[in-house]
């Protein structure tokens, strides 16, 4: 018999709530977000002590559900340093697929002047993921509005990250919580997986969520991760990385990571991307 998800077990015991009221009931584009990482076994522990307030997003009867992101960046790695040097005015650009339905969105993540998350997304056509062609000029209104000026730099995808994703709605403090484990990192060389991990992020308004409090009782405190930057930190130790190094040295292990990756980025085919082929492989003859 197949094992259950490890999403679904973590909120399995919750009441449902759809996707629709949790929109309507907790769409919090402009947000606080906390970042947790801790071991599955404590995200169980955790959940398990929610209040009966606390609903379960479940959609067609399921509770756990596949994302894949492409993030984009250009030749200079521009979103990449930003965040690295904690500059204010910094953003990530990525295609997010829900797999489980292939809904696709294009997404711009931005800071707002108190340090909140601002996402700005876009329907997009799935078999657009790997670039920001039919998106270009999305992109570029909305940095323009955050004063971030990019030119006319090149987007490319850079990073690939997959992961399952259960979603919670507090409803004392109007919030959401998401846990996502069986996380993997792609780039060009072998994928980084941390399957014993699961990255709890509550977004919240000013005021921390009860799930924000169970987690500070049980000795964890929010965490430096970004899965853009602390994944290509990960897999591209050349680059700076000293907003994450502790988080890097803690729970980020080497496995899957080859030595020699440096310049695996860039190649002499012509139109190559390792990122896109590790979601559409090039056909090969003889492969059939």
């Amino acid at each position: 018999m197949t094992a259950a998800p490890v999403g679904c077990a973590l909120a399995g015991h919750l009441a449902p709530i759809g996707l629709d009221e949790l929109t309507e009931r907790a769409a919090l584009q402009t947000r606080v977000d906390r970042k947790y990482v801790l071991p599955v076994s404590e995200a169980h522990a955790v959940i398990g002590q929610v209040g009966p307030d606390t609903l379960a997003l479940e959609i067609e009867g399921r509770r756990s559900f596949s994302y894949r992101s492409v993030y984009f960046d250009t030749p200079e790695l521009t979103s990449y340093l930003l965040s690295a040097q904690r500059r204010r005015r910094r953003f990530k650009v990525r295609t997010r697929t829900y797999l489980d339905s292939a809904e696709c969105w294009l997404e711009v993540k931005t800071r707002g002047p108190r340090g909140n998350t601002v996402k700005d997304r876009l329907p997009y056509p799935s078999d657009h993921e790997t670039t920001l062609s039919p998106g270009r000029r999305f992109v570029e209104d909305v940095l323009a509005r955050e004063s971030i000026e990019v030119g006319d730099r090149a987007f490319a995808p850079v990073l690939v990250t997959r992961y399952r994703r259960s979603t919670l709605f507090l409803a004392a403090t109007v919030s959401r919580v998401t846990i996502d484990t069986e996380l993997t990192w792609e780039g060009a060389g072998e994928p980084l997986q941390l399957p014993d991990l699961a990255v709890i992020e509550t977004k919240t308004g000013s005021t921390a969520s009860c799930v924000d409090r169970l987690l500070w009782a049980r000795g964890h405190r929010p965490t430096r991760i970004s899965k853009y930057a602390t994944g290509m930190a990960a897999l591209r130790p050349d680059l700076p990385c000293t907003p994450w190094r502790r988080t890097l040295r803690r729970h980020f292990h080497p496995t899957g990571v080859i030595d020699d990756h440096r310049s695996a980025l860039c190649t002499d085919a012509p139109g190559f991307s390792p990122v896109a082929s590790a979601i559409h492989p090039p056909h090969i003859p003889g492969t059939e």
